[in-house]
């Protein structure tokens, strides 16, 4: 069994899912190394590709792949491109 566990995370794979939630009618899908990217207009699904193409060379630059990061560090790396989490309200 633990050697089960072990492949599996050896074999995992990261990837990254974007959606844009705007529309202006037009269907877009977009993939690249390790992402996927879906939905949004002209201007929001460019800016999806353009972080996500930065995550990945900022990943490169630290020599490691997606799923090697953790939490923290993709966290930092996002952040870095522009993105921020979203925080819902309380009520």
């Amino acid at each position: 069994m633990a050697q089960l566990s072990r492949r599996k995370k050896r074999d995992a794979k990261a990837m990254m899912l974007g959606v844009g939630l705007d529309s202006d009618g037009h269907k877009r899908v977009s993939r690249g190394e390790n992402f996927t990217l879906i939905g949004g207009t002209k201007d929001t699904h460019e800016a999806m590709i353009e972080k996500s193409i930065k995550i990945n060379e900022k990943l490169a630059d630290r020599g490691k792949a997606l799923e090697e990061v953790t939490h923290e560090e993709f966290s930092e790396i996002a952040h870095s491109v522009g993105l921020q989490r979203h925080e819902p309200e309380e009520d």
